[in-house]
């Protein structure tokens, strides 16, 4: 008898739901083309609220690293971002980031870490007879340089190692991220360009097939906050290596009079369409100093993932963010279609502004501050 992998419908769902939409902007265009899609992820809940991706951000807000290696600077010295996303179907997914600046190499380093855990599945054959359990997860483990060139620009690098184990198959892959990024101190213009998951499969899920594709992007993005308004406006393109990233449906496709298929929409352009699908909007108004209110808009994941009499609310995120001391807390709520939403919690602290490590911490640095931007 063949022994078949059958999963809880809830279970499945999520885990069909989560390849589909793997990162929001794949949707149905590009989803399950690559593997170790879960790296497309927003690695934060404010990512998350600015449209789940956002690579011109000078927000001292250490998130921002896992967009953009050119955002680790000196100012982000001894911040630890904890980061928990509460995704579809019951899927966990972890995030931490850390940053440190060595001042006698001037480089600023981070080190980050993402865990998605899908949880326990049940394994019975084609009749029904259970087996036991098995449990399905990814990770990422990575480290990130960033130097400074001239008054206004930097640069970075961030090198990843990739594991994913679905079933009783894993598979392995190492890839880079490059990026730069400039900031104006006096206009408050912020534009960043990245090129994200550059690399290769080290171990295959089966050695049968030949190495799967890696979920490449590049992608640029441009901040503006105003000197006398408490204001930040955003706009972040991707898949700038790929213009036609529109799925057209079989599905939409009319019958005419005479019985036939009507092959306008096939033959249509759609310039505007394709064009607006590499685009996310977002804004965030700061109130009384401390409070922030971020809101975006995905085009791409809208288009994709809506019910066309139902489009709800998909492809918009909403998030709220506490700046305090010592600590930074961040909540994100984001669309994607008619099914719900889902929600993440951050928290971001100060770890050398909690606690000391004594004459070790003297040599290391650890209580040092920098100015964030020069």
């Amino acid at each position: 008898m063949i022994r078949l992998r059958h999963m809880q419908w809830t279970k499945w769902s999520g885990l069909l739901l989560f390849t589909l939409s793997a990162f929001f902007t794949q949707a149905q265009v590009t989803g399950g083309r690559y593997a170790m899609e879960f790296l497309r992820l927003p690695n934060a809940p404010h990512i998350s609220a600015l449209g789940g991706i956002n690579v011109a951000n000078p927000d001292q807000d250490i998130s921002f690293v896992g967009q953009n290696p050119a955002l680790m600077r000196p100012g982000l010295h001894n911040q630890l971002g904890l980061n928990q996303n509460f995704y579809y179907s019951g899927i966990g997914i972890s995030n931490l980031l850390y940053g440190y600046h060595l001042p006698k190499i001037n480089t600023s380093f981070a080190l980050g870490v993402q865990y998605i855990n899908y949880g326990s599945f049940t394994e019975t054959d084609n009749v029904g007879n259970v087996y036991g359990t098995f449990r399905a997860n990814d990770y990422n483990i990575n480290l990130t340089a960033s130097r400074q060139y001239g008054k206004n620009w930097r640069y970075g690098a961030t090198l990843k190692w990739a594991h994913s184990k679905l079933y009783t198959n894993t598979a392995s892959a190492i890839l880079a991220d490059v990026g730069v990024n400039y900031y104006d101190t006096a206009s408050l213009w912020d534009i960043g360009i990245v090129a994200k998951n550059i690399g290769f499969m080290v171990d295959r899920y089966t050695t049968t097939n030949a190495a799967e594709p890696l979920p490449l992007d590049v992608q640029i993005g441009i901040s503006k906050r105003f000197k006398h308004m408490p204001l930040r406006l955003m706009a972040n393109i991707h898949h700038l290596y790929e213009w036609d990233i529109r799925y057209d449906n079989p599905a939409d496709a009319q019958t005419n009079l005479l019985g036939g298929t009507d092959t306008t929409t096939t033959t249509k352009r759609y310039f505007g369409e394709k064009l607006m699908r590499h685009f996310i909007f977002a804004a965030e108004l700061t109130l009384a100093k401390r409070l922030t209110v971020t809101a975006a808009y995905n085009y791409l994941r809208r288009s994709e993932m809506l019910v066309k009499d139902k489009p709800a609310l998909a492809g918009f995120s909403f998030g709220a963010g506490l700046y305090l001391n010592k600590f930074q807390v961040h909540y994100a709520r984001s669309y994607y279609s008619l099914a719900g939403a889902y929600n993440e919690i951050g928290l971001n602290m100060q770890l050398n502004q909690l606690f000391g490590i004594g004459k070790f911490g003297n040599k290391v640095g650890w209580k040092d501050t920098y100015t964030d931007w020069q």
